[in-house]
């Protein structure tokens, strides 16, 4: 039988306690000011999807970054606004009037500036493809400046009315802009089906779980606020900076996550209040005061610990941050408004339209208090045999190669892709992606004479070009007609033709030993794709320490304030370290491995696992597991400071948080496992990793390695030294 109890409030905190008091006795204006706002925020919030920007991956500070910036810039180079691949029927010099013909149409769209081709160059081999009927063609804006020219509408008008077949001309388009705006409809499409499948099997979940439809309904409530909300606030910050297209899917994974959990522990622990008292609005009050304060804690871990994304540089990243920041508050005040007055609207009526039989209430005993019980009869072989399954699972990480997202991210039948394979079959190493460098205060013209034989000497390297000549294989063959445009008075460009992929370990390592070369100038940046590449992956490498700390010295401060602790909150950390290990292990075996198809779906493995997108499962992850710490501890606590021992306390914390914890991780990892659906590669990692990282957490994690260390620790647990303890009478994050 359940103990029917009150909780007292005290001065040192009232708070919660007076914010739950208070919209009991507004439940209606609380109720209908929230509804005006969710119909206010999604009429203009939807306008978030045409603001989007599909790139972001790339550090602006980067070495290949400045490089492009300053061939803009000081010599007015640009990259080709889209790169085409012809195919024809037998050679390009037998379909020549019509590959010309269609050519000048494409010249006379409004915004092509220059269009430069196999057959403008009189058959340029480099323009040639590998199988000999392929020809090359580059696509040059008017101008530059994105504000005389809108890339977008240009882009888009040529790849609907210049692709394809044309005649007997096969046409491939590719380019940023022609990836970027695939990625974009594609996440587009996603997001639609992704929220068809989550949707429906969420809430027939919540269904059984809450065992009413009328609380089942609540926590949609929360999540269709939270992500409305959320797409106001990406669409206003979009008006100052980028914001990438991506950050929609976290918005609605993560919306939905919180709406639901918060929902969940909100309604859980009304039932229990309701039960041991009268008054609805007392019991409204001692809930907010109690779950209301967990819930807080919570978002605000929640917030932190994606704020952390904040310090990458690329806005891809960022725009996690942004969106994350905006879920977690947005969810809390929902949580901490809408579902209370509700609630004391419903009363004793949120049990209504019941599936299941018996008390909703929550029990004191249970399967969970019975797991945890036996977990703690046996703590050291629990503990070392999980750290060992976790270990084994963590494993193939050690074999991880790491790159970046590009167009095999997309579909195989995706026009973008086909593209894309198609060059890099035709064209492996040629003058659409050469490797720029860039000669800041350089030396003599002799000295950079010398530079470009010695480079032109790398066996990837085909052909270098300097103000001066074209080298090959360390001779000068010719001289460079466009002399004139390739210095400045303190800079000179080199360009070096490969014939290696860019993107590919090969062309990292070609970037590497360019960069070791003794170069005659103050400074030597290097730029193209592949430089790109390179270094936006060393960019995340090298801050993943920063974000460790900041995420590790936030566990440390929350996690105490909350339980006046030092054991917990290092415990939290290496649980979570042992968690995140065993899914990067998962995701190299399965993604870079090609293992699993039939439960990811077909995708082009490329052999590398995204650095960005791994960063964000770390993350994301990171964040719901601090959720789930949060929950669980909030009622360990509760029931140690009763006066129950560690393993009392322990048990009917676990029994009375465990079903909560996995309903919501199971309801979770649903809504991510819907990303799976994606057609894009990142989305599909993205919604495998966090979905392992989630369910590892809330079985693994919190049924065996938490009951079985707070059972060896004992009384160590709530251990801190005194001056600790003292802070923490002072700030610490306590019940009224």
């Amino acid at each position: 039988m359940n103990t029917v109890h009150s909780t007292t409030f005290n001065d040192r905190s009232p708070l919660f306690q007076r914010l739950g008091a208070w919209v009991a006795r507004h439940r209606w204006p609380v109720l209908v000011s929230y509804l005006v706002l969710l119909v206010v925020v999604g009429i203009f919030g939807i306008r978030v999807f045409a603001a989007m920007e599909s790139e972001g991956f790339n550090d602006p500070a980067s070495d290949s970054s400045r490089a492009a910036a300053i061939l803009a810039d000081e010599f007015g180079t640009e990259d080709p606004l889209i790169i085409l691949a012809i195919e024809t029927p037998s050679s390009p010099d037998q379909s020549s009037a019509e590959a010309i013909a269609l050519l000048d149409e494409i010249a006379a769209v409004d915004g092509v500036g220059e269009v430069i081709s196999y057959w403008s160059t009189g058959g340029a081999e480099s323009f040639l493809g590998v199988n000999g009927n392929t020809a090359q063609a580059l696509v040059f804006a008017e101008n530059v400046d994105t504000e005389v020219v809108d890339a977008e509408s240009v882009t888009t008008e040529i790849v609907d009315n210049f692709t394809g077949e044309q005649g007997e001309l096969v046409v491939y388009a590719f380019g940023g802009e022609v990836v970027g705006n695939a990625f974009t409809q594609q996440i587009s499409r996603d997001l639609a089906v992704a929220e068809s499948i989550a949707i429906p099997i969420t809430a027939l979940l919540l269904i059984f779980v809450f065992g009413s439809v009328v609380a089942a309904g609540l926590p949609f409530l929360v999540a269709g606020g939270t992500i409305l909300g959320s797409f106001l606030v990406l669409f206003i910050i979009s008006r100052f900076t980028e914001v990438s297209i991506f950050s929609l899917n976290l918005v609605t994974g993560i919306g939905l996550a919180l709406g639901i959990d918060y929902a969940l522990l909100i309604i859980n622990r009304f039932r229990e209040e309701l039960r041991a008292r009268e008054s609805v609005p007392e019991a409204v009050a001692v809930t907010v005061n109690t779950a209301g304060r967990t819930v807080f804690v919570s978002g605000a871990a929640v917030a932190v610990a994606l704020a952390s994304l904040l310090i990458f540089p690329q806005y891809f990243l960022r725009s996690f941050a942004y969106a994350g920041i905006a879920v977690s508050v947005l969810a809390v005040i929902g949580a901490l408004t809408a579902i209370p007055a509700l609630l004391a609207i419903l009363g004793k009526n949120v049990n209504r339209l019941k599936v299941r039989r018996g008390d909703l209430a929550p029990k004191d005993d249970g399967a969970w208090a019975r797991v945890a019980r036996f977990v703690m009869r046996y703590p050291w072989p629990v503990l070392l045999g999980t750290i060992a399954l976790l270990l084994v699972m963590a494993a193939p990480a050690l074999g991880a190669v790491f790159g970046q997202v590009d167009e095999r991210a997309l579909p195989a039948d995706n026009p973008a892709a086909q593209a894309g394979q198609v060059l890099r079959e035709q064209f492996p190493g040629n003058d659409a992606s050469p490797y720029d460098i860039v000669l800041r205060q350089p030396g003599s013209p002799e000295q950079v004479q010398a530079f470009a034989e010695e480079l032109s000497l790398i066996p990837e390297i085909d052909r270098v070009t300097t103000a001066e000549s074209i080298v090959i294989d360390g001779s000068v063959v010719a001289t460079n007609p466009n002399a004139a445009t390739w210095s400045t008075a303190d800079a000179t460009r080199i360009e070096a033709v490969s014939n290696v992929r860019p993107i590919d370990p090969a062309g990292e390592a070609l970037v590497a030993e360019i960069r070791g070369l003794d170069a005659p100038a103050d400074e030597v940046l290097v730029g193209g794709l592949a430089a790109e590449e390179a270094d936006a992956t060393n960019s995340v490498l090298d801050r993943v320490w920063i974000v460790a700390l900041w995420l590790a010295i936030a566990t440390l401060v929350i996690l105490f304030l909350f339980t006046g602790s030092v054991l917990i909150p290092i415990k939290a950390i290496v649980l979570n370290v042992l968690s995140l290990a065993a899914t990067l292990g998962a995701l190299v075996w399965v993604f870079q491995g090609g293992h699993l198809t039939w439960l990811t779906g077909e995708y082009t493995a490329t052999g590398t696992i995204d650095i960005s997108t791994l960063a964000l499962i770390a993350v994301i992850a990171f964040a719901l597991s601090m959720d789930y710490e949060v929950f669980m501890l909030s009622r360990i606590k509760e029931e140690h400071d009763a006066g129950k021992s560690t393993t009392d306390a322990v048990a009917l914390g676990l029994q009375r948080t465990g079903r909560i914890v996995t309903a919501a991780a199971v309801l979770i990892a649903i809504v991510f496992a819907s990303f799976l659906s994606s057609g894009a590669t990142n989305i599909k990692q993205l919604g495998f990793g966090v979905t392992v990282a989630i369910l590892l957490d809330a079985t693994v994690v919190r049924a065996l390695l938490v009951p079985s260390f707070m059972r060896i620790a004992g009384r160590a647990n709530w251990w801190a030294p005194a001056w600790l303890r003292r802070t923490h009478e002072r700030v610490g994050l306590r019940e009224g």
